[in-house]
């Protein structure tokens, strides 16, 4: 699968043009995704100096992109006439996706799983019905 990452408030949290602090599991998750053979392309309102700084930050934490804010890495608006920032992947993850930010183990869970957020979403309502159809735990003779 090809994945398109976003940088600012998804790797890390928005400080831009600074970089913020890395959000919990961010980078772990990624190298993981790369490991399972799917296709990052890291996508970013960046550019020049700021983008660079972006790719660095990633690359010293060992996180390596397949493209960065194109379809394949050598695609140039030479090689590629209709070339255009809009990039053709199965997936991007974002922060600014409906409904926010899921924590990047639930991330990983549903790229590796094939799960759409509905099914997380009935996962969730199936596990709370279970919780509330067991018996009440027994009270001891001390809790009132």
């Amino acid at each position: 699968m090809v994945i398109a990452v976003d940088f600012d408030g998804t790797i890390v949290t928005h400080k831009y043009p600074e970089i913020g602090e890395e959000i919990p599991f961010a980078i772990d998750t990624l190298k993981m995704l790369r490991q399972d053979g799917h296709r990052l392309i890291l996508w970013s309102v960046r550019e020049g100096r700021l983008l660079k700084e972006a790719v660095d930050y990633c690359r010293q934490r060992g996180l390596e992109f397949y493209a960065v804010n194109r379809d394949y890495p050598e695609e140039t608006t030479e090689s590629n006439p209709h070339f255009s920032r809009k990039l053709k992947v199965d997936l991007f993850i974002d922060d600014r996706n409906l409904g926010g930010l899921p924590d990047w183990g639930t991330i990983y869970q549903m790229i590796k799983h094939h799960q759409s957020w509905h099914d997380v979403v009935d996962d969730m309502a199936a596990q709370s019905s279970i919780h509330h159809s067991l018996p009440p735990k027994k009270k001891h003779w001390w809790q009132f």
